[in-house]
């Protein structure tokens, strides 16, 4: 971590050609169960993990926002005095998008200088655009001392990318990303946006494992997934997914095409899931939490059809190697992306010379293996 930080200032200073006088990280998180529930007022249960997003940056006098993103190799500038809009570069949208909706607020700050560098893998499901958004607004914020609680800078980083860059997601990623604990897991109830803390049991790692399934949000099947729980939610006459029951479900079933019922189906079940998942790990219960995360794997595979074939084999592979010692699944929106797994710590090598020799065998890639731990959320680090 000090690394990066060294490295986030050092570049400041060679672009602006005077040091910066705050640095804030923002995590992104890991999810260990509850997946698509929480735009369905339901329950999640991730936790902040220790791979960050860097801000280093410095007040202006004027209005002039200025920033350089190192790992796209990447340059946005605007004026916050005139009207907001969106760029051509996709990375900038997550920056403008918080400044529009935090203006919209507190008018009262005026322009920085940005650097944004940061190692929360890309595009592998780890919120590595929360992660951006939840810094930017943290950074504003911070050097401006703005009255913003916790919540309601997750909400704006939230709005920032419901309405800015389009991608209708809920607000598990920025919300985790800001009120993150370290050595907790966070159960969060997506409606009223209450969290209880879960203590992780101290003999279990983290593991990430990427597919390198190159993980296409693909926007149009997310936004689609939702419209067709909310397709659900209509038929069942509830205000949201969240406010279902499975015997209301089978009763309404021949009202629903058979896609819209499986769609409703895995939001349902993953909600249990979810809460008995936070009473499993908080009784240190694993062989119940790996029976739950397999479950939930299982209705992502094919109630809500959102793996992929290799992800599956990944999933399989490592499950092979878990037995119930352990739990292990796919995490995030989907489509590619990562697979979650909580392990014994002597079990990790042990994983990751199967996962080497197996994963490539059977689908020609190559994984990515993290180790993490979890972490507190946004804020200031000492530099």
């Amino acid at each position: 971590m000090q690394k990066m930080i060294q490295e986030t200032l050092s570049q400041f200073q060679t672009h602006y050609g005077y040091p910066a006088e705050l640095v804030i990280q923002a995590p992104g998180r890991v999810n260990l169960i509850g997946e698509h529930t929480d735009y369905n007022d339901g329950f999640v249960l991730p936790c902040a993990i220790n791979y960050s997003t860097f801000i280093a940056s410095k007040k202006r006098t004027d209005h002039q926002v200025n920033i350089i993103a190192v790992d796209f190799d990447g340059k946005d500038n605007f004026d916050l005095g005139k009207p907001i809009n969106k760029s051509e570069q996709g990375w900038a949208n997550y920056v403008r998008g918080v400044f529009k909706y935090v203006q919209e607020l507190h008018s009262d700050f005026t322009g920085i200088d940005l650097i944004i560098h940061g190692n929360v893998p890309l595009g592998a499901g780890l919120s590595s655009s929360a992660a951006l958004e939840v810094s930017i607004a943290t950074t504003i914020k911070t050097l401006y001392h703005l009255p913003i609680d916790p919540k309601t800078l997750a909400k704006i980083c939230q709005k920032a990318e419901n309405k800015f860059v389009g991608m209708n997601c809920g607000i598990m990623d920025q919300f985790i990303s800001t009120l993150g604990e370290k050595d907790h897991a966070l159960l969060i109830d997506c409606r009223n946006l209450e969290t209880q803390s879960i203590s992780m049991p101290t003999n279990l790692s983290v593991v990430i494992i990427n597919s390198n399934v190159k993980h296409g949000l693909v926007d149009s099947e997310y936004n689609l997934r939702r419209q067709q729980c909310e397709e659900a939610a209509q038929i069942l006459n509830v205000p949201k997914l969240r406010d279902a029951t499975i015997e209301l479900l089978e009763q309404h079933k021949t009202k629903m095409s058979n896609v819209v019922y499986r769609r409703a189906k895995h939001i349902i079940t993953e909600n249990t899931r979810t809460l008995e998942a936070a009473k499993a790990l908080s009784e240190n219960n694993i062989t119940k939490l790996g029976e739950l995360m397999q479950a939930g794997h299982l209705s992502m595979k094919d109630d809500f059809e959102i793996t992929a074939p290799a992800v599956d084999a990944l999933v399989d592979i490592v499950k092979s190697v878990l037995g119930n010692k352990g739990g292990v699944r796919m995490t995030g929106g989907g489509f590619g992306g990562c697979v979650v797994a909580l392990a014994p710590h002597d079990m990790i090598e042990p994983i990751r010379k199967v996962v080497e020799k197996e994963y490539y065998a059977q689908t020609g890639l190559r994984e990515s293996f993290y180790i993490c731990h979890a972490m507190n959320g946004a804020g200031k680090v000492s530099v």
